[in-house]
């Protein structure tokens, strides 16, 4: 079952935890004041697409799984993404989401989301948007139907991405 919840795993940082085992992830991270908590239940994976995401976890029967990336915005210039496409820092959540939903479907067929501001608000941030999207059957995705991505961004501070994948829709989600 996919929801919005499970990726909300990741939150401003308040305390110490045990971080993840990915070095990359962990940069990324403490560039944009953010902690991660291992959710009860999950383990740690490598994401399937290991060039554009710095780290995933699973359910450990194998039906739902969340990849994560993040970028820093301290420095407040476009920022360059794999399409060399520039972006500028306060609309980056927008176009990750974006070509990252259109780099699984193939085309712009998903729908999109803004998530609501006492959402954000949670979470400290100060934009973002879902974007769901019905996956064609592919090992890129190790063959889930459906792919939740979330993005989240902190003004001047960091971009998080989260794709949730799953093979079954929750009630709540549509």
């Amino acid at each position: 079952m996919l929801g919005i919840g499970p990726v909300f795993f990741v939150a401003p940082v308040f305390a110490q935890v045990k971080a993840p085992t990915s070095s990359r992830f962990n940069k990324d991270l403490a560039e944009t004041n953010l902690s991660f908590t291992l959710p009860n239940g999950f383990r740690e994976i490598k994401p399937a697409n290991s060039d554009d995401f710095d780290y995933g976890i699973e359910l450990p029967d194998g039906d739902f799984e969340i990849w994560f990336q993040t970028k820093s915005l301290k420095e407040n210039k476009p920022v360059k993404l794999k399409s060399d496409k520039q972006v500028n820092p306060d609309s980056l959540y927008v176009e990750m989401g974006r070509s990252q939903a259109a780099a699984f479907k193939g085309d712009d067929k998903y729908l999109t989301r803004n998530i609501p501001q006492r959402s954000l608000a949670a979470y400290g941030a100060d934009a973002g948007k879902t974007y769901l999207v019905n996956l064609p059957d592919a090992p890129s995705t190790k063959h889930y139907k459906y792919a939740m991505i979330v993005v989240l961004q902190k003004n001047h501070v960091g971009t998080l991405e989260a794709v949730c994948f799953a093979n079954e829709l929750g009630p709540g989600y549509l």
